[in-house]
């Protein structure tokens, strides 16, 4: 049985099962609203409640005191609808509204996708979660004081572990580390979340998706995310990489094309070999969507990828295809050799 959820003044209506938190269902929704442990300690989830009943369980939370709960407050981490139910909460649409937080976080999971790309999980402490945008990033903490940043590939609403995907960059510093010492249940220092580079939900354009190798992982955090919202803006991906092992998650992308029919999905390799047994598109990836998609000045675009990429992605999407320039959004990579190497975004360190 399920109750509905009305929040206000966005006016978004999603369904919440009787014996689910709120705040689990407003995420599984899409919805961003401010939270921090999901544990009833922090508080930061706080929400009035205008019009139904909520229960907390046998033990209040701490995060809640008697006074705001008379006053008809709710930690929507812990509160679950017994009614069909109403509240204000402020919605979340800026990554300026998130808090940067430095946590623990130790691996849970690691998964060899490619020879030269580690799938990585990570676990935070029981009362902590991490509040990000999909298509933002994580630092690294390196004990020697250095970072290294790497995208999240998980959607906002799956944040029990936090995904990244890593590729070895040969005598890379920290890349090194992770294919050859790095274990599971070591304990890392992440920073974040970081980055401008996050899905805008008020355009109802179309979305063009662009990734180039591990750019990938931002665009399966916005793709996921934009499916959890149930959102049915047309969303058009293209994944380029040289060879055909480069596109580790391609049986995952493909899943989306067919189970959702406002997704295409289109590989491109770029230096495709015999042994590859490639019959796909080739050559280079933003030619590929350029050929399919002449005229983008309807679009919104978001672009992850090498600086290259990025750059003659804008380049041309600009000036040959019409595509408005403040709805071009980039996520571009570099590999740091050392500590005076460039900020930059994306999986694009060493």
């Amino acid at each position: 049985m399920g109750f509905q959820i009305t929040v206000e003044p966005g006016r978004h209506v999603f369904e919440a099962g009787a014996d689910e938190p709120i705040l689990d269902a407003a995420l599984r929704h899409g919805l961003m609203v401010p939270y921090g442990c999901r544990d009833g300690v922090c508080g930061a989830c706080r929400s009035k409640v205008l019009s139904g009943q909520v229960d907390h369980g046998k033990i209040p939370p701490v995060g809640l005191g008697p006074a705001e709960r008379e006053a008809g407050y709710a930690l929507l981490c812990c509160a679950r609808a017994q009614s069909n139910v109403v509240i204000e909460a402020r919605e979340i649409r800026s990554s300026a509204e998130i808090p940067v937080k430095t946590l623990p976080a130790r691996v849970e999971k690691m998964t060899l996708a490619a020879p030269d790309v580690m799938l990585l999980e990570l676990k935070l402490p029981a009362s902590e979660r991490l509040q990000f945008l999909a298509g933002q990033y994580i630092d690294i903490l390196l004990k020697d004081g250095r970072r290294r940043a790497f995208s999240l590939a998980n959607a906002p609403h799956d944040d029990a572990r936090l995904q990244l995907h890593i590729r070895r960059i040969p005598g890379g510093h920290f890349t090194e580390h992770v294919f050859t010492a790095m274990r599971e249940r070591d304990l890392l220092r992440i920073n974040g979340p970081h980055g401008g580079f996050f899905l805008r939900e008020e355009s109802a354009r179309p979305i063009l998706l662009i990734a180039g190798g591990t750019g990938f992982a931002p665009v399966k955090a916005i793709v996921e995310h934009a499916l959890a919202e149930e959102s049915q803006r047309p969303m058009t991906i293209y994944w380029g990489g040289r060879r055909r092992e480069d596109l580790y998650l391609n049986t995952l992308s493909e899943g989306w094309m067919r189970t959702h029919a406002h997704i295409r999905y289109t590989p491109v390799l770029s230096e495709s070999a015999q042994d590859d047994e490639w019959t796909g598109r080739t050559g280079l990836v933003h030619l590929a969507a350029m050929q399919d998609i002449p005229d983008l000045s309807a679009h919104q675009v978001y672009v992850c990828g090498a600086p290259a990429m990025v750059a003659a992605a804008r380049r041309d999407f600009v000036g040959q295809c019409g595509l408005p320039e403040h709805e071009f959004f980039a996520d571009a990579f570099e590999y740091a050799g050392d500590a005076k190497a460039p900020r930059v975004l994306s999986n694009r360190t060493d």
